[in-house]
C-alpha cells in the first residue's frame, strides 16, 4: 500500500476515535438545561469527525488518484529535499506551543511568524516584522475583544494577568 493510503488509514483511525468520543462520551456530563439546546458543545466535533472519516475513506479507497504527477516525491532522493526547513518548522511549532503561556500571545505569535518566515527564506525582515505585528494584533483583538476569550497578551514577568 502506498504511503498516502497508510497516512489516510492512520487519519481514519484518529477520526474514528475522535468521532466515538464526540458521539458517545462528550454529552454525558451536560447539565439538563444544556441538553435542550439545539447546538451542543459536541456538535462541531461531530461534524469534524464525519468530514474527517469521509476524507480519510476518500484517500484510502484511492478516489483521488488520477494520472501520475511529475512532481511526486522520489523517496530514493529524500535527502535532496529541504528536510532541514521542515524539521526547523516542526521545532518552531513545538517551541511556540510551549512558550504561548509564559511569553504571552503577542510575543510568542510574532516570534513564530517572524522566525517561520526567515526559515522559509524571507529576507525582507522589516516587512516581515511589520506584517507579523499587524497580523498578531488583529488576531489578538478578534479573540480577546470580539469573542471575549482571554489571551494573555504579555509575558508573565511583566505582570500581565
Amino acid at each position: 500500500m502506498a504511503l498516502d493510503r497508510w497516512i489516510g488509514l492512520v487519519l481514519l483511525g484518529v477520526c474514528l476515535i475522535y468521532g466515538y468520543a464526540a458521539w458517545f462520551t462528550m454529552d454525558d456530563s451536560l447539565a439538563p438545561f444544556m441538553q435542550r439546546n439545539p447546538i451542543w458543545p459536541s456538535t462541531f466535533p461531530k461534524v469534524l469527525s464525519v468530514l474527517g472519516i469521509l476524507a480519510s475513506l476518500f484517500i484510502v479507497l484511492g478516489f483521488e488518484k488520477g494520472e501520475a504527477k511529475v512532481g511526486d516525491i522520489d523517496y530514493r532522493k529524500l535527502w535532496e529535499y529541504n528536510l532541514g526547513q521542515a524539521l526547523l518548522l516542526l521545532a518552531l511549532m513545538a517551541a511556540y506551543a510551549l512558550l504561548l503561556r509564559p511569553a504571552g500571545f503577542l510575543l510568542s505569535t510574532s516570534g513564530f511568524l517572524i522566525l517561520g518566515s526567515v526559515i522559509l527564506g524571507e529576507r525582507r525582515i522589516i516587512l516581515t516584522v511589520i506584517i507579523a505585528a499587524i497580523a498578531t494584533g488583529i488576531v489578538w483583538y478578534l479573540v480577546q475583544v470580539i469573542l471575549g476569550i482571554f489571551l494573555r497578551p504579555l509575558p508573565l514577568f511583566l505582570g500581565a494577568t
